[in-house]
């Protein structure tokens, strides 16, 4: 939270198969793949190699001419029974899904390529604290600009939810908002609250059903609005880029972001950066803003072309700022002359990886209906 500031700048460095598949009705029931129905021998020789929420499991198996898989059946939080299946080419078998750091019973079974089941064989696992549980303690709830910021840790990269709740004062709850990832660094919020004290709970969830205990607690978020686009206006300065084809810098706020209307263009070959100083017409306190991307349209420009990929934003409280030589970049806090960095950003790559120009038609229209991307200040 920073104290800004009546202009900013921003400095930019412009750095399908379709698959068809026919599946036909089968008419009859399916016949067993063998007709030996002689029982399959034991696995044997078991070692397990525990880790959290599961464990490896590995074992020799027997000399059974018709085996075709080693099953294990247990249950993963005394509700849930879990099944896994390993094929005769290998002789380990993952078992995951549990919800404690514990020691759980598994049932291996040799099987028959006619389904016969060997003998039980049980095994006991010991796995380490599961995903979700190591998340939990480290989720912070706190308050936001308009909302609630949530922050945790997710070691292990794990596909988990965190799952935020509305609590009445008669303690009943309703769910406002679920995140599913697996990035490491969990940093996000939850926005649409006045300032006004607000009790929440939150709890964590795995792909396997289950679920952590609930922390309650009260917040006040922070009070937000949006600023009053009407009162912005240009401030231009010799720095400035050159504009092109028309594209002048009030177009950058004028809320029309659809393929067809103009945006904020400099002159291709210009010099780095590419500078754009505007004023708010008002001292505020900024928290966000969205940067919106040129989108697909005569050609391929999401991701791409002229859009930003590295840039900063310089703000100054002076009534009349003057022109100074901004580097390509400098840490956040440096200041020129009248104007402080407010902060460096990165635009993110497409998701899918590919490269910009290749971005999928999913992607900019995903882009484009979810306002592109937001930055905080």
């Amino acid at each position: 939270m920073k104290n800004f500031k009546n202009w900013l700048f921003l400095s930019t460095m412009v750095a399908v198969f379709a698959c068809i598949g026919a599946c036909e009705k089968a008419e009859n029931y399916n016949e067993p793949s063998s007709t030996d129905m002689a029982k399959p021998g034991l696995v044997t020789n078991i070692k397990v190699d525990n880790f959290n929420g599961g464990a490896y499991i590995t074992y020799d198996l027997p000399n059974s001419k018709n085996l075709l898989y080693v099953l294990a059946r247990y249950k993963i939080n005394g509700v849930t029974t879990r099944e896994t299946k390993s094929s005769y080419y290998s002789d380990t078998i993952m078992v995951d899904g549990f919800a404690k750091k514990q020691g759980y019973d598994v049932t291996l079974y040799a099987v028959s390529r006619a389904e016969v089941k060997s003998d039980p064989v049980v095994v006991k696992v010991n796995p380490d604290t599961p995903p979700y549980l190591l998340l939990k303690p480290t989720i912070n709830a706190d308050p936001d600009f308009g909302g609630i910021k949530i922050t945790g840790l997710n070691s292990l990269k794990k596909n988990l939810g965190i799952v935020l709740l509305s609590v009445s004062d008669n303690n009943s709850s309703d769910v406002i908002d679920q995140h599913y990832g697996k990035l490491e660094t969990i940093d996000y919020s939850v926005r649409g609250y006045a300032p006004v004290a607000k009790k929440i709970g939150y709890y964590v969830t795995d792909n396997f059903g289950n679920i952590s205990d609930t922390t309650y607690k009260t917040v006040t978020p922070f009070f937000e609005t949006l600023l009053d686009r009407n009162k912005f206006f240009q401030y231009r300065l010799p720095s400035d880029g050159v504009i092109a084809y028309g594209w002048d810098l009030p177009y950058l706020w004028d809320g029309k972001t659809d393929g067809n209307s103009n945006g904020w263009h400099t002159a291709p070959g210009g010099a780095m950066p590419a500078i754009a100083t505007f004023g708010l017409g008002i001292s505020a306190k900024l928290s966000r803003f969205v940067l919106w991307e040129r989108p697909d349209g005569s050609d391929k420009f999401a991701y791409g072309h002229g859009n930003p990929k590295v840039f900063s934003v310089w703000g100054s409280n002076a009534a009349a700022p003057r022109d100074a030589p901004l580097p390509l970049s400098a840490p956040v806090g440096t200041i020129i002359g009248d104007w402080i960095n407010m902060g460096n950003y990165n635009y993110p790559p497409p998701p899918s990886g590919l490269a910009p120009v290749a971005h999928t038609t999913a992607e900019w229209q995903f882009m484009v209906i979810q306002g592109s991307k937001m930055f905080k200040l």
